[in-house]
C-alpha cells in the first residue's frame, strides 16, 4: 500500500529508493533504472554506490499530479 502524502511529509529529509518507489507506485528496480539513466522525476543524491531520494522533491512531484 502506498503511503499518503501526509505520511510522506513526516518522513526524514532523505529516504531510500525502495521507500520512494513505494510512494510513486512503481517498483524499486524501475526507479533504480530511471536514476541510472538520469531520468528520475525526483531529486536523488548518490553516496558511493547508494542512492537517497530527497523527500521534498518527492513531495513536490506528488503534489504536481
Amino acid at each position: 500500500m502506498s503511503p499518503t502524502l501526509e505520511e510522506i511529509r513526516a518522513w526524514p529529509a532523505t529516504v531510500d529508493v525502495c521507500q520512494a518507489a513505494r510512494a510513486l507506485g512503481i517498483s524499486k528496480s524501475h526507479l533504480y533504472d530511471l536514476i541510472k539513466r538520469g531520468q528520475s522525476p525526483i531529486r536523488v543524491v548518490a553516496f558511493g554506490n547508494r542512492y537517497r531520494v530527497i523527500t521534498a522533491s518527492l513531495i513536490r512531484y506528488l503534489e504536481s499530479d
